[in-house]
């Protein structure tokens, strides 16, 4: 993989933190806009990427670089994706994938018609312990409840208070408690479950944008429930309640840093399979897979996975009112 970054923030500094752990990737490039030339710099000399760009086109047009990583704010996906597609780049997309449905599904038109990687990097669908905990979920029997808990208080929290517009709070950038922190509990519980049968969303909104909320999923056998906050705290945890067992886990969804495994009668396992510390590695050694095999199939297969995520925050946006910049 010949990579081509776009965006200089929080999310591309994870990312360049281990990536030169996987050989087959290479740093091609790193975009951002002209007033972040200093940066980019910085970032050249400290992670050895062998070109920067202040203008996109320019890096879409680079012969070095076959997939682009979009690490932007969540209304500035759908754009920028849809260019590198028609450019004939593969792409990476950040979570959300876009602000709504439509966008979604005319980005995974393109890429099929060019037979590209479209892909959106949501965490949790790669990690070990997810899959192991995917396939112990069986053992539980039937599913009566489910919970999962992401709260994080935002730094940015009280600036919005005071009245400071920032993209984490901005629903002209489709941001959000949903977007940014609820996605990976839905993310989640989609990649277990599948699509609910009803979809409500309970959101604590302020100046048009929700600061936390209670995604409510009906899946007619068994209801669940998923909180996100960007308003307030407490431990985050997950719990799966079958009649014959549960799964616990008391770390945040977009980690999975262990879980324990219950069932009638027997103690508790904790299962912890993970083999790299940070969150993003295996996604990015699977996306280099892909890319390198042109495994169409498996990105197919992705690809239905975020349209159904992508329908549930339909729903939600709906119950809850909630309208973005790009909806309107």
């Amino acid at each position: 993989m010949k990579l081509g970054i776009v965006g200089a923030g929080m999310i591309v500094r994870d990312l360049l933190s281990f990536i030169h752990e996987i050989p087959a990737i290479t740093l091609e490039a790193i975009c951002s806009r002209p007033g972040h030339q200093d940066k980019l710099l910085t970032l050249q000399r400290e992670y050895g990427i062998a070109q920067i760009f202040s203008k996109y086109s320019d890096m879409i047009a680079n012969d070095e670089v076959d997939t682009i990583y979009i690490g932007l704010p969540n209304h500035l996906h759908y754009s920028y994706a849809k260019e590198a597609l028609l450019g004939g780049k593969h792409v990476i997309c950040e979570k959300p994938f876009t602000s709504n449905l439509q966008e979604f599904l005319e980005l995974k038109e393109i890429a099929q018609q060019k037979q590209l990687v479209l892909v959106e990097a949501i965490t949790n669908q790669y990690l070990k312990n997810y899959l192991s905990m995917k396939e112990h979920l069986p053992k539980l029997g039937d599913i009566k409840i489910v919970e999962c808990n992401y709260s994080q208080y935002s730094s940015r929290y009280a600036a919005f208070q005071a009245g400071e517009v920032l993209p984490a709070f901005n629903p002209e950038m489709s941001g959000g408690a949903l977007m940014d922190i609820n996605l990976y509990n839905i993310h989640l519980v989609v990649g277990l479950f599948g699509s609910p049968k009803k979809v409500e969303y309970w959101a604590n909104m302020e100046r048009g944008i929700d600061t936390s909320g209670m995604l409510l999923l009906d899946y007619g056998e068994f209801k669940c429930v998923c909180i996100g906050s960007k308003d307030s705290t407490a431990p985050n945890a997950m719990n799966i309640q079958g009649n014959k067992g549960y799964i616990h886990m008391t770390s945040s969804a977009n980690k999975c840093e262990s879980f324990d495994l219950a069932l009638h009668k027997e103690q508790p396992v904790r299962v912890d399979v993970k083999d790299h510390p940070h969150r993003m590695y295996d996604e990015f050694v699977e996306f280099e897979r892909m890319i390198r095999e042109q495994d169409l199939e498996k990105v197919t297969a992705m690809l239905e996975h975020s349209e159904k995520v992508m329908e549930v925050i339909e729903q939600a946006k709906q119950s809850a009112n909630l309208e973005f910049g790009p909806d309107l």
